[in-house]
């Protein structure tokens, strides 16, 4: 089965997760600067990405250059990976593809643990995209340990592309932050929010 055909009460269900729900869990971490290139690749990538209105265009457009920005923020020494096939237990249903992996190693040719991040492209349905970004940040867990770098917490993302929703595992609780993060108003805080994220675990 692959990961989208999880929904939150499938995952929590499966997996016996707790999930606490809270506003402005990630409202505290400041803001980033970022590079003048990325807030002019976004000025001119956002209007682009709305007016195409599909996952690739926003992925492409939008998601895939601010992972680029923040590995431009980490000097190149983290890697992430797009439209992958990540198969970690086929008996826990742990298996299809992810929209994007961060992984803390800078290797590029193939997925490396520790892997830090998920993060999960939606058309405007961010919340329909919780169960399967949950059942990704489980698998994320499961291959750090099968690779001896066992990983406190696990960080995932549901975004649109312009709006991001955060959320992080840790032990059997998922902490979902309610909040939405929009890129348009504020990219500095999307890049800070992915920064912490990678600099717990570093």
């Amino acid at each position: 089965m692959p990961y989208s055909d999880f929904d939150i009460r499938r995952v929590q269900k499966d997996f016996q997760l707790n999930i606490v729900e809270q506003i402005g869990i990630f409202a505290d971490v400041k803001e980033s600067s970022v590079s003048e290139y990325f807030a002019s690749t976004l000025k001119e990538n956002i209007p682009l990405a709305v007016a195409i209105n599909t996952e690739k265009a926003r992925s492409e457009l939008i998601i895939s250059d601010a992972l680029v920005e923040i590995r431009k923020v980490f000097d190149r020494k983290i890697s992430f990976f797009s439209g992958i096939e990540f198969n970690v237990d086929k008996d826990k249903n742990l298996t299809g593809f992810c929209d994007f992996i961060v992984s803390l190693s800078p290797e590029q040719l193939f997925i490396k643990s520790p892997v830090i991040a998920i993060v999960e492209a939606k058309n405007e349905n961010i919340m329909g995209g919780l169960g399967q970004c949950i059942a990704e940040m489980v698998a994320v867990r499961v291959f750090n340990e099968k690779e001896s770098n066992e990983i406190p917490v696990t960080y995932g993302a549901v975004t649109s592309g312009i709006a991001w929703k955060f959320l992080k595992l840790e032990a059997n609780t998922i902490y979902i932050d309610l909040r939405d993060y929009s890129i348009e108003d504020s990219p500095g805080k999307i890049i800070g929010i992915l920064s912490l994220m990678l600099a717990q675990q570093a």
